[in-house]
């Protein structure tokens, strides 16, 4: 029997011709068993990807190492350098220049990079609240900071150029306590956070309340911190130029080959300790939990040590 002599079968062949007139787009797929598919490939090319940026041409680093296992961070970095002290007769000198080298020394590598000298209280505050602004989960985040600072119940105090301190209490009243700084990176999501302090010089403000300057304090911070101080804690720098010895060599370290930060930063207290006869000791503090390096900057040397 033919089909076609069927009234039901003539009709669905009639209906199916119809459709096949009205949509030849469809006709055409069917008839040759393909199925078109948008380019992914050059739609996701034509979408901008925001990044990070140090300069108008320069693209945030990605660190290798962040998180145990090899995932990648953003790196951003904070340099503060406060010389220029208002119970100074003449400014720190030493301590705008090595803010000034740091600076330099992570914006080779990649970093983007906030460089601030002589800020207040509210300058530093609004430099913290801008920095975290920019950390995102995953983030690398490095702070600097060159200076004074004092320790007042068990906490390290960043001093800001402004600072009019006569008491224990105008410590904490005019100062930034460290601890609840780093904290605030980590709620941030900064999943390393790399932390160099060169504040333990004499200053002109602890002989106001007690017998002398007696250094920073040892510190409690979160997981994944790497912390070096340029002089371990209850310990002072007698000299300013312990802050160039300091800072040169920890860049020294760092351009070392192959050397993961918590190596360079284990180094820097050796060669620091050798070079100043065991005057100078940085005290170092780990929380690391993997090995973390830095993008090698282009002019890194092997075991060259950085002009102080």
């Amino acid at each position: 029997m033919r089909v076609d002599r069927i009234p039901h079968a003539r009709l669905a062949m009639a209906l199916a011709a119809t459709v096949l007139m009205l949509l030849p787009g469809a006709a055409s797929t069917i008839r040759t068993g393909a199925m078109h598919t948008p380019d992914v490939t050059a739609a996701a090319a034509a979408s901008p990807v925001e990044t990070l940026h140090l300069a108008p041409t320069a693209q945030a680093a990605v660190v290798p190492g962040a998180y145990p296992g090899g995932a990648t961070a953003r790196a951003v970095a904070l340099v503060i350098g406060n010389a220029g002290y208002r119970d100074e007769s003449a400014p720190l000198r030493q301590a705008a220049d090595d803010a000034r080298a740091m600076a330099a020394e992570m914006r080779a590598r990649g970093f983007d990079v906030t460089l601030a000298e002589n800020l207040t209280k509210q300058g530093m505050l609004d430099a913290f609240a801008s920095f975290a602004g920019k950390i995102e989960p995953g983030t690398t985040a490095l702070v600097f900071f060159s200076g004074y600072g004092i320790q007042s119940g068990r906490q390290t105090y960043l001093i800001p150029v402004s600072a009019d301190i006569w008491r224990e209490d105008d410590v904490r009243r005019d100062g930034l306590a460290l601890d609840p700084l780093l904290a605030d990176l980590d709620a941030h999501g900064a999943a390393a956070k790399l932390v160099v302090i060169d504040a333990a010089r004499r200053n002109p403000f602890e002989p106001r309340f007690r017998a002398g300057s007696i250094g920073l304090a040892p510190i409690s911070a979160p997981k994944g911190t790497l912390v070096i101080y340029s002089v371990a804690p209850g310990e002072v720098v007698h000299k300013d130029e312990g802050g160039g010895l300091f800072v040169g060599e920890l860049i020294a370290q760092m351009r070392r080959e192959g050397a993961s930060v918590e190596q360079a930063f284990n180094r820097t207290r050796i060669t620091v300790a050798s070079a100043s006869r065991e005057e100078q000791v940085p005290g170092v503090f780990s929380s690391l939990t993997g090995d973390l390096s830095l993008p090698r900057a282009p002019d890194a040397v092997n075991g060259e040590t950085a002009p102080h």
